[in-house]
């Protein structure tokens, strides 16, 4: 269970990160906060990859403690799947109404209502909603310092009983890059998108999840 636990606590501090990296082009000095505005209102559908770094402060000195890497795809609003394929396979698939979470190795699904999953945390400023409207109605955004030659943005949940303490976006020629995130239990997590396509076409049954044969399905 607690590697379950540990996989949850990674979805809720990266995949909420995941769909950042999605955006058509807009004008190369905007500022952070006004590029990742248009990507949210340009950004339907969207597919790529990912990595996934956690990252330890020791005497100091940031050091990364675990890795992992997958795939995801998503479609707005509050659809999307998050498949880790490395350093063991998970997947976490919203079909807008319901999160599905699928441990392969133990060949167990747990099932939870998306509204209670997600809330305001970086998956709804990423999954949920449709422009900057609902993105504005869950989070403050405000640019802050350059850094590693991007413009970064901070985006700070208006709900008191958030888990996250820092929601970072990188941004570069409207397009992010990186996001940091720092949760309450004081944990740091950088995520990185690459090979992003931007509102491709997905079938219509494309987020409907199935249950694996012989699955045991836990409801929460």
């Amino acid at each position: 269970m607690k590697k379950k636990s540990n996989i949850l606590r990674q979805f809720v501090t990266t995949v909420f990160a995941a769909s950042a990296m999605l955006v058509g082009s807009t004008c190369a000095y905007a500022s952070a906060v006004e590029q990742f505005k248009a990507f949210v209102n340009s950004s339907k559908t969207a597919k790529g990859d990912f990595v996934q770094q956690q990252v330890k402060v020791v005497d100091g000195t940031p050091k990364i403690t675990k890795s992992s890497s997958g795939i995801f795809l998503f479609a707005r609003p509050g659809k999307f799947i998050w498949t880790y394929q490395k350093p063991y396979e998970q997947l976490l698939q919203a079909d807008g109404d319901k999160l599905y979470i699928y441990d392969k190795d133990l060949n167990q699904v747990t099932v939870k209502e998306i509204g209670n999953t997600l809330g305001s945390s970086p998956a709804a400023i990423l999954f949920a909603g449709s422009g900057t409207a609902d993105l504005e109605k869950n989070f403050t955004l405000k640019d802050i310092a350059d850094k590693q030659g991007m413009e970064w943005l901070e985006a700070t949940a208006k709900a008191k009983d958030s888990q996250f303490e820092h929601i970072g976006i990188g941004m570069k020629d409207g397009v992010p890059y990186a996001l940091e995130l720092r949760d309450s239990f004081g944990q740091a997590s950088l995520i990185t998108l690459k090979n992003v396509q931007k509102n491709p076409a997905f079938k219509a049954d494309q987020f409907k999840f199935v249950v694996p044969a012989g699955a045991d399905v836990f409801r929460q």
